[in-house]
């Protein structure tokens, strides 16, 4: 496993040790409960395994040209590793209402797929090109979408750890 991804892996493994489905539920006035917060971040793998399929089966980098606003937007959560807050996620890692118990037994699992996919296109097309689109950031390399799971996913674990201590209060 690349290091950003264990490292997120570790980290989200810690925020889900031992927390309960109660825990899992609770959430404050129209905000998202644990629960969504992970089935939130197992879309964002799932759908990136996907799209990563789609390089693959093209044999050849899909990432379109960058923007400047891209640009911006990458030097702020790839470069510096800060996650805006208060953004929208984008309709296809909205949670859906899946199982729980489902996301949580195969979050891990996406993740770890995750991995493999970007690591084989990574070796078969280059480091340094522009693999895939991401719908905000526009497009990234294989370092850069790890990069970006990694500061997104932290963001969510802090997220997680808060709602867990409030559901505890």
């Amino acid at each position: 496993m690349d290091s950003l991804l264990d490292k997120l892996e570790r980290a989200l493994s810690e925020s889900l040790a031992g927390m309960l489905s109660e825990e899992m539920s609770w959430h404050p006035p129209g905000k998202w409960c644990a629960a969504e917060v992970l089935e939130h971040l197992y879309l964002t793998y799932t759908g990136t395994v996907k799209g990563f399929e789609r390089v693959a089966k093209a044999g050849k980098p899909l990432g379109t040209t960058t923007t400047w606003r891209q640009r911006s937007r990458v030097l702020v959560v790839v470069g510096l590793g800060y996650m805006p807050r208060g953004r929208q996620a984008p309709g296809p890692t909205q949670p859906r209402g899946l199982p729980p118990e489902k996301v949580r037994a195969e979050i891990m699992t996406a993740l770890r797929q995750m991995n493999e996919i970007i690591a084989r296109c990574e070796t078969s097309l280059g480091g340094k090109n522009k693999l895939l689109d991401h719908p905000i950031l526009g497009p990234l390399t294989a370092e850069q979408w790890r990069k970006f799971h990694l500061v997104h996913g932290l963001h969510h674990v802090k997220q997680i750890r808060r709602l867990r201590a409030a559901a505890r209060n």
